[in-house]
Parts: structure tokens; sequence; C-alpha cells
């Protein structure tokens, strides 16, 4: 691991226009936050507006952001599409972000496509370095920071997930990652990916798909191996109790509380679960990692979208005397 160094986390962040944001700010982000709040209150838009701020390093990068929170929302009616052998048009995808800016403590972002006197045009703004692309012109040219994961709600797929393996592998840590697997389910020996590319886990000496054993089981194993991958990066999960067992909670924060300080890599989760949510407190308080927030998005009596971020001490004052942060 190389030496830690927090410069790179996202602290704050102001949602000046995206989806259901306007003049939106939220702060006092730690290493590790869970955003929650009802459903439908924009959880998910929030942590897809906080995922192109830190992948925004330049124009090529910050427009493949953009495209792949669309691209996740999408998964099921691409896959449709392909099915009936109908062809998918990255830039379309793109267009369906009309308008996006942000600011936060790492960089200030804007995007937005301008249609006038019958000439479209792509604008993106960097710290306030203007690039105008006329439509005709602009080349979507997709670039991906390696140390920045997303795992959407639909879950990784085969492809994704051995990407991330091979940090596992790089380093050493096939033993462990089987050993936690076998915590998930007792009756599974050990999990690799079989050829490279799929994923599987070993039963009694036979090797079995791991699409045999639940949405839970690859959920668990992509956040394992997102860890090492978003090495000093970042790992922005969408509904992280996706497919998890209540009995398996406290496990689940005890390893993403270890291995986001084993790797320096700052996670956002977001939740509608109330268990997720007392978990999350329970084994914070059990470890004493401060190193923590919640953040709740709540509207106030004229429908406006806030925030409400609790910290570790407000956190565990809570627990201790039963009151609820929701």
């Amino acid at each position: 691991m190389t030496a830690p160094t927090t410069a790179h986390f996202l602290t704050d962040i102001e949602i000046k226009q995206f989806k259901c944001f306007t003049d939106f700010k939220a702060s006092g982000f730690k290493r590790v936050n869970l955003i929650g709040g009802k459903n439908n209150v924009g959880k998910t838009a929030f942590m897809e507006a906080c995922y192109v701020n830190v992948c925004a390093i330049n124009v090529n990068a910050m427009a493949t952001a953009i495209h792949d929170i669309k691209f996740a929302r999408e998964n099921l009616n691409i896959l449709q599409n392909l099915f009936h052998n109908k062809s998918i048009d990255k830039i379309q995808i793109l267009d369906t972000t009309k308008n996006y800016s942000t600011k936060s403590c790492l960089r200030k972002i804007e995007f937005h496509i301008s249609e006038k006197n019958a000439i479209k045009e792509y604008n993106f703004s960097i710290d306030s370095e203007l690039v105008i692309i006329n439509a005709k012109e602009f080349n979507l040219i997709f670039e991906y920071i390696k140390n920045i994961k997303l795992i959407d709600n639909f879950g990784w797929s085969d492809n994704e997930l051995a990407e991330a393996y091979e940090a596992i592998q790089k380093h050493e840590k096939e033993t462990d990652l089987s050993a936690l697997v076998q915590e998930f389910d007792d009756s599974i020996d050990s999990f690799k990916l079989i050829g490279g590319t799929k994923p599987q886990c070993k039963i009694k000496g036979e090797w079995r798909d791991i699409t045999e054993f639940g949405d839970g089981l690859r959920h668990y194993i992509s956040i394992i191996c997102a860890f090492y991958a978003g090495e000093n990066g970042y790992l922005f999960i969408d509904e992280i109790d996706n497919g998890i067992y209540y009995d398996h909670l406290d496990r689940l924060w005890e390893i993403i509380f270890t291995l986001s300080k084993k790797t320096n890599c700052q996670i956002f989760a977001t939740t509608h679960s109330k268990e997720m949510l007392e978990s999350f407190a329970r084994v914070a308080k059990k470890l004493d990692e401060q190193d923590i927030s919640y953040t709740r998005l709540v509207k106030n009596k004229n429908q406006e979208l806030k925030s409400i971020t609790f910290d570790y001490a407000v956190i565990k004052y809570s627990t201790e005397n039963a009151h609820e942060v929701r």
C-alpha cells in the first residue's frame, strides 16, 4: 500500500443545478459516508453529483462520468435493446443530462448543452476553464479514473468484477477474500475467477457459477474487491444493502471500516434501510470508528431539498440514548 493521504477526500459539495437539486449544499463528509432519506428524495442523484465531481479531472473523464450515471440508470432498457439488436447511441445517453453544476473542496465544474440558432454545443467548465465543442465535432472518448469505482443498484457484471479482482491479485489477497466469502456462506470453500472472467465459488470440490448464489454474494464480493481497486480513491455504492441479509450487516460494516482505512478509499453509500443505518451506528460505536458521517436528505415545508449531516459524536450519542438519527 502507498502512503495514505486524505487530501483527495470530498468534504463538501454545493449542487447549483442537477436533476432535483438547485442551490443545495452538504458538508461534513468523512472517510465513510452513508446517505439516507425517504424513497425518491434524491439519494442516488446526490451520490451521482458527488461521483461526477470527483471524476472531472478533464473533459473526457467528466463526459464519461456524466454518460455512465445515466447508463447505470438505464441498464435494463439498454440490455433489452441489445437483446432486440437495437444499437445504443452513447451520445444520446450523454444528451439526457442537460445541465450539471457543482462546486466542492476539490473543484468547480459545469456542463450544459446549448441549442441556439440551429447550433448545438457541449459546454464543459472545470475550475472556470471553459471548453465549448460543436456537436458535429464532439467525440465521446471514454476515460475512466482507475481508482474511482461505482457500484450501481444493479450490481457489477462479471467483467466489472473481474477488473476489480485484479487488484485483489496484485495485493495477494485471494486467500483473505476466500475467507471473507466463507464468513458470508460457510458452505463455500473458496472463490476465484476461472479463466480470468468467470466468478465462481467452490463447494465440496466443485466450482459453481456465482449466479447460483444470489445477488447478495456478488454484491458482497464486489464491495471487497472495489476497495482494493479504489486504493487512494473513491467508492460509490447505490443501495449498499442490496441483497444483504440482516445478519450479515454488522460484519459488512466491519469490513468496510477496516478496508476503507487500509486502502485509504473514501466511500459514499446510499440506503433506505433503517436496519442498515442502525448497523452502521452500532459497528462504528463498537470499533470507535470516528471518521464517519451520516447525511440525511429531507424536504422542508416549501418542498426544498436540504441536508442534515451527523458526525460520529452525534451518531454515538443517539445510539447510547436510544435516539433516532433518521
